[in-house]
Formats: structure tokens, sequence, C-alpha cells
């Protein structure tokens, strides 16, 4: 028998404890912090694990990420040691990442953010559209996700940028790689889309210097992690013109605090991080195999390698 911890303060347990009971019928399953006895667990299913709580499995093989990220895990000071991290890789979450960035740049690209102010005051007025082959949209970060994206995006007609650290290629994209490609990258860029992985080198790359080397009324999307965005940088561009406008899935502090002012800010658009989120059914086959690897002595899907943080 396998015996799986389940914690995530977010996602019910409800649907994956049907899921695995389908896939592996004698799994035990346990939902933190009614663990039981902490020596028996095999494997832990997490999103944001409280500190300390991951060391205290002393029979641990796996860590398994709930979601694409792993940052929420590589925060525990008290992580341990030599045990193996894994991501979700797609799983349902491309299909998913995919569509909230496309309805984000189709948002600006069709002038949807003036149509709904123009509405606010009871004005009737056409603005001039724009095809889609005259519009930039520049991809950060050229993993699974945002590969997947960039593929969509250049279907649609748009002319699509990509920068990642290392050199990529995908068809129908325009790639770009390293820091000299980067200023190359933003300043051809007019929608700005964030799918980064979150690790010491990109904490804060959304910052005013990278909105400086943005054209003019560039908008941006961001869908990979809070810690990315400088929020202060973001608000002065915003209220110089620099930026045209920004949407807006993941933050800092979740939720959003009350007072922050993102939420009255008209040129921000918020969702609370539901652009990719962790649906059982989907990510179960993936989890399942990853188990099924490990007990036979094989190497996991999606292993994190902690020098890179992702």
């Amino acid at each position: 028998m396998v015996t799986v911890l389940f914690q995530s303060d977010t996602d019910d347990p409800a649907p994956w404890r049907a899921a695995l009971a389908r896939a592996v019928p004698d799994i035990d399953f346990r939902v933190w912090p009614e663990a039981g006895a902490r020596e028996e667990i095999d494997y832990a299913l997490v999103w944001k694990p409280p500190s300390g709580m991951l060391k205290s499995l002393h029979r641990l093989k796996a860590i398994l990420s709930l979601g694409a990220g792993v940052d929420h895990i590589f925060k525990d000071p008290d992580l341990p040691h030599g045990v193996p991290i894994t991501r979700m890789v797609d799983a349902g979450l491309a299909v998913q990442m995919s569509e909230y960035a496309l309805y984000g740049v189709l948002h600006f690209h069709r002038h949807m953010d003036r149509y709904a102010e123009q509405q606010r005051g009871g004005e009737w007025q056409q603005l001039c559209a724009v095809p889609p082959q005259a519009r930039s949209v520049g991809v950060m970060g050229l993993g699974v996700l945002g590969a997947d994206f960039a593929r969509k995006a250049a279907a649609l007609g748009f002319r699509v940028l990509g920068w990642s650290r290392s050199a990529k290629h995908i068809p129908g994209v325009e790639a770009f790689d390293g820091d000299q490609g980067f200023e190359r990258f933003l300043g051809r860029t007019e929608v700005l889309v964030n799918f980064l992985p979150l690790t010491p080198q990109t904490r804060g790359i959304l910052d005013a210097g990278t909105f400086a080397r943005l054209p003019q009324g560039a908008f941006l999307i961001n869908i990979a992690r809070g810690e990315h965005l400088v929020e202060a940088d973001l608000l002065a561009a915003l209220d110089r013109g620099a930026l045209g406008g920004a949407m807006l899935d993941v933050f800092s502090a979740e939720p959003l605090p009350v007072d922050h002012p993102f939420w009255r800010h008209p040129r921000i658009l918020i969702t609370p991080h539901i652009a990719g989120q962790a649906i059982a059914d989907l990510m179960v086959e993936q989890v399942v195999d990853n188990i099924r690897r490990i007990e036979r002595g094989e190497a996991p899907l999606g292993l994190v390698q902690p020098d890179q943080g992702y």
C-alpha cells in the first residue's frame, strides 16, 4: 500500500481522493493536518506547505507539487535534503493558461479595456481596429506552458516573439535568448506575457527597467508568479502612460489585501490566481505515473533540479 498526504489551503481534497482511489484502489489517502502516523507517509502532494511539515515526514520518497511551479516548496527553510521534488508537466495546465493568456491578449488587442471605460461613461465611440499581424506579442519563458501559448498566438496571426534563458526554436515564433536578446525582445513587444519560472535570477524582472524598454503604451499580462513583479514600478509606469494596462493573476501576497491599490486602479484587471487550476481528473494520471515510476526505481516526470529552482 502507498500512503499519500495531501496538503493545500486552496484545493479541495475530495476530487483528489476520488480520482486517486479510481486509479490506485488500495491507496491510503490522508489530508493534512490529519496525517496520522507520519512515518507511514510515502508521498506528499502539496501546494504551499507550511514550514517544517515536509521535514517531519521521515519516510518521504518524493514531494509532488500540485502545480507547475515549485517556488512555494523551496520557500520552506526546513525543506528536507535529498528528497526528489516533481512539478506538474502540462496535465491540463497548458490549455488553461493558454486560454487565459489568449483572452488577455485579445482583451487589449481589441480595446476591450477602453470600451469598458467608455461604457461606464455612457460613451459610444468606435476605436480603430488593428490586424493581428500588426500586433507583436512577447512571451517570456518558452517552456511547456509558454511554448503552447506562443504557438496558439501565432496561429491566430499575431507576430509572436519569445525570450528564454537558453536558445529555443518554435515554428512561427521569433526567438531571443540571453541578456542581449532580452533587450531586443522587449523593444519590439507590444503585449508582454510572463510565463517564467521564479528563480533568484527572475525575481523582480518585471521592473522599471523592463517597462522602460517596451514600446510606449505596451500591455503586461502576468500569469507566472507575483514575485516577478515590482508592484510600485508597475503603478508608476501605468500612471505616467508608459504602459497602457495590465492583467494580473498572481501576486506577492495572496489573497491580495483589500486595501491594495491594484484593486482600484483603472488600468489593472485582477483575477484570483485562476489561470491554471489544479483539476484532479486531468492531473491524477501524472501523479500516479510518477508514484509508479519511483516505486520501480525510475526517474519521475517533471523532476526538479534544485540548483536551477525548477
